[in-house]
């Protein structure tokens, strides 16, 4: 489809205003931030060049989280201007549908969805970065754990009494993948100590003993100096799976961090909504293009501040619903994916009944 003047119009007003607010919104969150926190950074001796260069890494991740709200915002000031001078009246007397008038509109929020994803993949590496300069990082990080449970790939159980990851080593090691017999036994795996050789990406147990349990009478069992069991190739941070901010992994590394806590015994519901997330929102911006425009239109004398109330007021509902949707999820009481969808879901049966009444 081609764009005509008035297309161009309506879509640069909209890009100013969307651009104002994406930019303007991470600007003021960063400086209410840094008021509120210059004197514990400096009292922990963190320079000020450290300081303001770890909000400028920290801007991608505000970023994220504001697209939504600036697409909302333009979309309602423009359709709302457009109302207020009587552009509105004129485009429809020149025979353009409302539906059609707002093409532009949807045609920009699909450019801010493509922004939204590209910008979540990219913030994980700068909130990383952010956290190394406020010495936040290596604070939350560990290298040890204790006497944990690790359910791996193929049926197989860890139970390990020390992990070091600093080391690359484990001591009270006992591995056991249950069988259904003589074909497929039982086997069980316990060793005193073990090391992880990076460069093979395996595991070396040494000092122990395996049996094989094949469900009847008859078992065997070995001494070993030292073995290489198969299956064994988790590394010591996977082992690990430290507590780690969503915001510090693309969606890539948050499953898989994921998948490597529900091994270890841990519940992954709530991150797996925040995975889910990083696709969920951005996709938010096409919803509440639709959302926005005919809700704009149903008042066409707005002002100002009613506009401004009217995206304030949708955007805290939609981040109570986020809110909602987390912890829906993280208690089972609905799928995470589902959980994830559900705003997106609400806003966009609301957005196509508006759409369906808008006058055209």
């Amino acid at each position: 489809m081609r764009f005509g003047l008035l297309d161009r119009h309506l879509l640069w007003e909209w890009t100013k205003i969307f651009f104002a607010t994406a930019v303007g919104f991470p600007l003021i969150v960063i400086i209410i931030n840094i008021v509120e926190n210059l004197d514990d950074y400096l009292a922990r001796g963190i320079s000020t060049t450290d300081i303001f260069l770890s909000y400028f890494f920290s801007f991608p991740e505000n970023l994220s989280l504001v697209l939504p709200a600036a697409v909302l915002f333009a979309t309602v000031f423009t359709i709302s201007g457009f109302s207020r001078h009587s552009e509105l009246i004129a485009a429809k007397a020149s025979g353009r549908s409302f539906h059609r008038i707002i093409v532009p509109l949807l045609a920009a929020s699909v450019v801010a969805t493509g922004i939204g994803l590209v910008v979540v993949e990219i913030a994980p590496a700068g909130t990383r970065r952010q956290m190394e300069l406020l010495g936040e990082r290596q604070r939350q990080l560990g290298s040890k754990r204790f006497n944990f449970v690790y359910r791996a790939e193929e049926g197989w159980v860890y139970v390990i009494s020390a992990l070091d990851k600093a080391q690359r080593t484990v001591r009270d090691i006992q591995m056991e993948r249950e069988g259904d017999g003589e074909e497929y036994p039982t086997l069980v795996v316990q060793s005193r100590r073990g090391h992880y050789d990076d460069s093979l990406a395996h595991w070396t147990l040494a000092n122990g003993h395996l049996r094989i349990l094949s469900g009847t009478t008859n078992e065997l069992a070995f001494a070993f100096d030292s073995i290489r069991v198969r299956g064994f190739t988790e590394t010591p941070a996977a082992l690990l799976a430290e507590p780690k901010r969503p915001e510090e992994m693309n969606y890539r590394e948050l499953g898989r961090y994921i998948d490597a806590l529900e091994r270890s015994g841990g519940d992954g519901r709530k991150l797996r909504v925040a995975q889910e997330l990083k696709v969920a929102i951005p996709f938010t911006c096409i919803i509440i293009a639709v959302f926005g425009a005919p809700l704009a239109v149903t008042a066409p004398r707005t002002s100002g501040a009613m506009g401004i109330g009217l995206g304030l007021g949708t955007t805290i509902v939609f981040l109570l619903l986020v809110q909602l949707s987390q912890g829906i999820g993280s208690g089972g009481l609905v799928p995470p994916v589902l959980a994830a969808w559900m705003p997106n879901m609400l806003f966009g049966v609301i957005g196509v009944w508006l759409m369906a009444r808008a006058k055209t």
